[in-house]
């Protein structure tokens, strides 16, 4: 079994994404304050996404 078939693997893959493609906005020059807002849920993401990857095998998390 590969770490790409265990789902908990894909979620926090997904999650990373998607938090990643979030501090874009924020990093561009005239960004407004939507996109400063855009970057709660983005740690959040990364946050959540970072743990799953890092939980989802048997061993212990480096």
């Amino acid at each position: 079994m590969t770490a790409l078939d265990d789902t908990r693997v894909l979620s926090g893959l997904a999650l990373i994404l998607v938090g990643s493609v979030l501090f874009v906005p924020a990093m561009l020059p005239n960004a407004s304050a939507f996109s400063t807002y855009a970057l709660v849920p983005a740690a959040l993401f990364l946050t959540v996404g970072t743990w799953l990857v890092g939980t989802s095998s048997e061993s212990s998390p480096v």
